[in-house]
């Protein structure tokens, strides 16, 4: 996934990354997760305390030595209790719990040593994951090197969009599959090349895998790098597929919206805007799109019913769960790690546990995270209006 411009309230996604496949232990299947996205307007932390500090794990966890500060490439981590951990008790950690069970499909090192636990107690109570987190974790609040700068949230999401197997009526952009001539790093023909240069054609000439009736709806799917896709085939029959990220042509992402903004076409940065301006200039759309020389290229996946209720695979190999998986820099954040999340802007007050399971070339810092809301509409207009401040607690194991 690509990088959307920073001054703009567009989501901003995450770049998946290739994970060398190894043999897995037997992981339960998640549960389906609830929801494709979270409620708008959604505020954690204000329920009835599940645990509060007078209980036994919460004085337990108080009365053990805070460990030595730590060090992790972008980021300082500073001990901290649990107290200081904003809703800290509120939370339906079971919610969480899909996403870390996906986390142990790739168990990293430290936190991954916790997944034999972390599945006993999936059918756990909300009161006996609690007490296990505080037991076995340490919370960490998660600074600069230069000192408390300001934290960042946004959002990104998984578009849903119609498409047709072949080229017919309007649908008549294409989406392709890695060329065979491209070459990892290696810069290939750049996105007007491929729509006027003939030598270029001949190279894609078989790989599309769709046609869309939009070049913005196949701009927004190359910004969040996966998307679903319900699709047409020439029998007439539908089907829903995913596309998910395979690849660029070795081009630096430039933002159509920096493209617009700069020229004055548009007075704001979103969506609304830049298709509005669109609709309005339709002579000038190629011009804006081959403002940015990068293209991505996708695979096609199969969409089964569990693999429907979970996100595309994040840089840790893992599907994402709706609001519960968090892209981060992974100089500062290790993959598969649990992380207390607060936020609070008009869009959400969230105060909740996630999992750092994604990465982005915008997500760069040590308080900066990009948060996965799901798919469709919903999770649009979430991810779009998220650009907030933020403060993350890295929850790292215990020294026994």
């Amino acid at each position: 996934m690509l990088a959307a411009c920073a001054s703009s309230p567009l989501p901003t996604p995450s770049v998946p990354e290739a994970v060398t496949p190894r043999p897995l232990p037997p992981v339960p299947t998640p549960a389906p997760a609830p929801a494709p996205s979270v409620p708008l307007g959604v505020v954690d932390g204000l329920g009835t305390p599940i645990v509060t500090a007078d209980s036994e794990a919460w004085r337990w966890a108080d009365s053990q030595p805070l460990p030595a500060a730590l060090t992790r490439g972008k980021s300082v981590w500073q001990p901290v209790r649990w107290a200081e951990l904003p809703g800290w008790g509120r939370d339906a950690l079971h919610e969480a719990w899909n996403a870390w069970l996906r986390s142990c499909e790739r168990p990293a090192p430290a936190v991954g040593a916790l997944c034999a636990e972390v599945r006993r107690l999936s059918i756990a109570t909300p009161t006996e994951q609690h007490d296990w987190v505080m037991r076995r974790l340490q919370p960490y609040r998660v600074t600069s090197p230069q000192g408390d700068v300001p934290g960042l949230l946004t959002g990104y999401y998984e578009p849903v969009l119609q498409g047709s197997r072949v080229p017919a009526g309007a649908f008549q952009t294409p989406l392709y599959r890695l060329p065979s001539g491209l070459r990892a790093g290696e810069p290939w023909y750049t996105r007007q090349q491929m729509a006027t240069d003939p030598a270029a054609q001949a190279q894609l000439r078989g790989q599309e895998i769709a046609w869309l009736a939009d070049p913005l709806d196949a701009l927004l799917l190359q910004i969040q790098g996966s998307g679903r896709l319900q699709l047409t085939e020439p029998d007439g029959r539908q089907r829903t597929v995913r596309l998910a990220y395979a690849g660029h042509n070795g081009h630096p992402y430039q933002s159509v919206m920096r493209w617009l903004l700069d020229r004055k076409l548009v007075r704001e940065g979103t969506w609304e805007a830049l298709r509005t301006w669109a609709a309005q200039n339709p002579q000038r759309v190629d011009e804006m799109l081959w403002s940015n020389p990068r293209m991505v290229f996708f695979r096609e996946e199969p969409l089964g019913p569990l693999d429907a209720q979970f996100g595309p695979r994040g840089a840790q190999g893992v599907a994402l769960t709706p609001g519960r998986s968090i892209a981060v820099d992974r100089d500062s954040i290790p993959y598969g790690t649990p992380v207390w999340l607060q936020s609070s802007g008009p869009v959400a007050q969230l105060r909740r546990l996630v999992l750092a399971q994604d990465t982005g070339s915008a997500i760069v810092g040590a308080v900066r995270a990009d948060y996965f809301t799901g798919w469709g509409d919903e999770a649009y207009t979430l991810a779009a209006g998220l650009k907030q401040p933020l403060q993350l607690w890295a929850l790292w194991p215990r020294a026994q």
